[in-house]
């Protein structure tokens, strides 16, 4: 919806209203590390930092930082440039913010990446970010599992999906500056970022099915740790239309 049309009021999201009820996490050097990294400083972009880290464990918490590290170096052996082809601070917020739905501040019952944008932008809309802005980091993250359609969106979306699935799949280590992946890890560990978050968004899809709508990212998972999942012909045999299998017609 939020893709669509411009946000006309902060969307409803549990848990997001008063953070004085929230168990905080230790940002251990979080800031000074911001400051040594060059992350966006602005008011807003602090706020979604402490946030990220007040309300995630620390192995997600690092994965968005790294995420946006990652974006920016990327965006820059690809020719992009800061200011120029995308703007920095959506994509930050966007990396950032991207996965609020697997915390107790975004969870609601709808799957991890949509609770998330809900989340990403009811804090930012407190924070006075305007409705087009808003949309882009709600489509970014929304988007962020999302492979062949991030990119179609628009660039902020794009080099958000780059950097946040990177941290995750490694792919063209080669485009990195040297030594790069290594100084970011050092600064902001991983761990074992690729199992535990697997596992943090199974055990949401264990406890709410619903999290896990058929053929998307959480129902993969739900499948694969979970061992459940509702497959497409099960949703075929299921309809009521009484479609048959295909005969095989090979000689």
């Amino acid at each position: 919806m939020l893709a669509t049309k411009p946000l006309a009021s902060p969307m409803p999201v549990q848990h997001c209203d008063d953070m004085s009820d929230e168990k905080q996490v230790p940002k251990t050097d979080a800031a000074g590390n911001g400051a040594q990294w060059d992350l966006p400083d602005s008011e807003i972009c602090s706020a979604a930092m402490q946030l990220a880290f007040d309300v995630s464990p620390a192995f997600v918490a690092n994965h968005c930082v790294r995420s946006y590290l990652f974006a920016r170096d990327l965006a820059a052996a690809k020719g992009l440039r800061s200011g120029v082809d995308y703007d920095d601070e959506l994509v930050f917020l966007s990396c950032i913010l991207h996965d609020l739905g697997v915390t107790d501040y975004g969870d609601g019952d709808q799957r991890f990446e949509v609770d998330g944008a809900d989340a990403a932008v009811h804090f930012l809309r407190r924070q006075g970010i305007s409705d087009d802005r808003a949309i882009t980091v709600w489509q970014s993250i929304a988007l962020h599992t999302s492979v062949g359609l991030a990119n179609r969106f628009g660039p902020e979306q794009s080099v958000s999906h780059l950097g946040i699935s990177f941290d995750i799949n490694g792919m063209e280590k080669n485009q990195l500056s040297h030594g790069f992946a290594a100084r970011v890890h050092a600064a902001w560990p991983r761990h074992d970022l690729g199992y535990a978050i697997a596992e943090l968004i199974a055990q949401g899809t264990r406890s709410n099915p619903m999290k896990a709508p058929p053929f998307s990212f959480p129902a993969h998972l739900h499948a694969v740790i979970n061992g459940t999942s509702i497959a497409f012909l099960d949703l075929v045999k299921n309809s009521g239309w009484g479609d048959q299998p295909m005969k095989n017609t090979a000689t």
